[in-house]
């Protein structure tokens, strides 16, 4: 018997198809979340391209409407001139046959085929680079670590978000080996630092900063030492100091709770006492890698204090409070101080809350430095 089919079901059917099409490509969101990135992502894209435009010149041409077209043409040229010579070419011709067409040859088919042509290249271009860059955070996730190390009443969390696929920020905290013939509990390290520069080259700087600071403390060194260390590797690797790095590092004693430190050149670290008094960590010295007119070793006083139980310690890179919203503002220190409190008592907690006030704050604005934090807190 022959049967006929349901109208209705394949209206059904084509909707679901077309609503999950939809929700594939959006990956869910609404449409005012599309369209506040857009507007960011469109900011950021016209932020980029007007670096190459003369804005002297075209500020001195009296009529509006001159200003503008020079203004149009250089945002042009500054989008045609990042293409290889071959696909400026194409763009050329594809501009050309869309606007100029006649009765006898209508170009417009051709035009837009050759603009879909050069989307596709370019695209291809962007997987290939991003293949790779998802590699290098492979790697780079493999250089810090996964999971806190577990301490009798020390609780520790921490976060990292890059600006790029990978990230110049490092933070790190692990036990020290101790040395042979030594009985007592190995000190903790503690250390968050921020290489100058974003993306792949900060990146593969701060992959050395991480192998530097692991053979340091592999060895008996004490931590002046480390850091003196790290600043002449730093000095000699900085390209006459255009690739310096800020950095926190405090050695923990897991028995006395006594901790020192030394800060060069990074973002004071917010110690919250219990009683709610708040101290800033900031002896130290310039970042490391610093380009000073002298031969001599730069000094790195370390400072000292005593850990009790209910304290708190956030440490953090100058990308959460520089963190900017659509208006431009900074999210800056007084907002950040108030979310640092031991309330609830969870390190990961307090994390958690302080991320989540910075992504609100910062809203579909598009992410201009790396963020990373790290939260210790003493239990016991």
């Amino acid at each position: 018997m022959a049967t006929t089919s349901n109208p209705e079901k394949r209206s059904t059917g084509a909707f679901h198809s077309l609503r999950d099409f939809w929700a594939r490509v959006t990956e869910g969101l609404k449409i005012s979340q599309l369209w506040g990135q857009f507007k960011s992502e469109a900011t950021d894209t016209y932020g980029f391209y007007s670096k190459d435009v003369d804005r002297e010149a075209i500020s001195q041409e009296k009529s509006k409407f001159k200003r503008f077209w020079r203004t149009a043409w250089g945002l042009f040229l500054a989008m045609l001139m990042k293409l290889s010579p071959t696909r400026r070419v194409l763009l050329i011709a594809a501009i050309i046959l869309l606007v100029v067409h006649n009765e006898n040859f209508d170009g417009i088919w051709l035009g837009a085929v050759i603009l879909f042509l050069l989307l596709a290249l370019e695209l291809a271009d962007r997987v290939t680079m991003k293949r790779d860059l998802e590699i290098a955070r492979e790697i780079q996730q493999w250089l810090v670590p996964a999971q806190p190390p577990v301490i009798a009443g020390v609780d520790i969390a921490f976060a990292t978000r890059p600006q790029n696929t990978v990230a110049g920020d490092y933070y790190d905290a692990f036990l020290r080996p101790l040395p042979t013939g030594r009985a007592s509990n190995p000190p903790l390290l503690i250390a968050v630092a921020d290489v100058a520069g974003k993306s792949v080259p900060a990146a593969l700087l701060m992959a050395t900063f991480q192998a530097s600071l692991r053979a340091l403390a592999a060895t008996p060194a004490s931590l002046d030492e480390i850091v003196v260390g790290l600043e002449r590797y730093a000095r000699a690797h900085s390209l006459e100091g255009l690739r310096f790095t800020t950095a926190f590092l405090a050695e923990i004693n897991v028995e006395t709770r006594e901790m020192s430190y030394v800060n060069c050149g990074h973002n004071d670290p917010i110690l919250r006492r219990a009683s709610g008094e708040i101290e800033r960590l900031s002896i130290g010295g310039p970042p490391l890698g610093t380009p000073l007119f002298t031969e001599n070793e730069i000094p790195y006083p370390s400072g000292r204090t005593q850990l009790y139980a209910g304290d708190l310690i956030f440490i953090f890179t100058d990308g959460v409070v520089e963190a900017v919203n659509e208006a431009g503002e900074e999210y800056g220190e007084a907002r950040l101080l108030p979310c640092v409190h031991p309330t609830p008592a969870n390190a990961a907690d307090v994390l958690a809350r302080v991320m989540a006030d910075v992504n609100n704050f910062v809203g579909y604005a598009r992410q201009h430095d790396d963020i990373t934090a790290l939260v210790l807190r003493v239990t016991s």
